[in-house]
């Protein structure tokens, strides 16, 4: 074998090696790479008691209930099936009815979606203040940026006056 067919052999060896690493991580991972599970899903893959996963969807409007010691309880849904999730601590400020979630935590024994971390989603269309008035001053500010955006920027150049 000369030096240049060992040399090849050599790097489709490790070309080899490095394919079969990527895809058993790869398919280790499928299941845990999704951002968050839906109501459905959760349903659907019969996902044991214990589990630790993200659930996602909006909270269903009317079903918010608060406790004692920072305790709520709300129902998450998909519009096809809902799951109850309880929490205690405090919520994040974008955190509302009818409002985009993301919850950690895992099912109980009895169907209870016990979360640890609470994460409020905003819409796309969501711009920070300071990052449209930034924008509105550099000149870089486009109408189609959206008027939910132009909202909050509006209010502080009038009390800035």
């Amino acid at each position: 074998m000369t030096r240049r067919q060992r040399r090849l052999v050599l790097i489709g060896t490790g070309v080899g090696v490095l394919a079969i690493a990527a895809t058993l991580v790869l398919a280790a991972l499928k299941d845990s790479i999704v951002f968050f599970n839906s109501p459905t899903d959760l349903v659907d893959k019969h996902i044991g008691a214990g589990t630790r996963i993200r659930l996602g969807g909006l909270v269903k409007s009317g079903s918010l209930v608060r406790g004692d010691n920072l305790a709520v309880q709300f129902a998450v849904t998909d519009g096809n099936k809902e799951v109850a999730v309880a929490y205690r601590g405090v919520l994040p400020d974008l955190f509302r009815e009818g409002q985009g979630v993301v919850a950690e935590g895992a099912l109980d024994a009895a169907g209870l979606f016990r979360a640890d971390t609470i994460l409020a989603k905003h819409d796309e269309t969501y711009m920070p203040k300071e990052v449209a008035e930034a924008l509105k001053k550099q000149g870089h500010w486009k109408d189609s940026y959206g008027s939910a955006a132009a909202a909050p920027a509006a209010p502080a150049a009038r009390s800035a006056r």
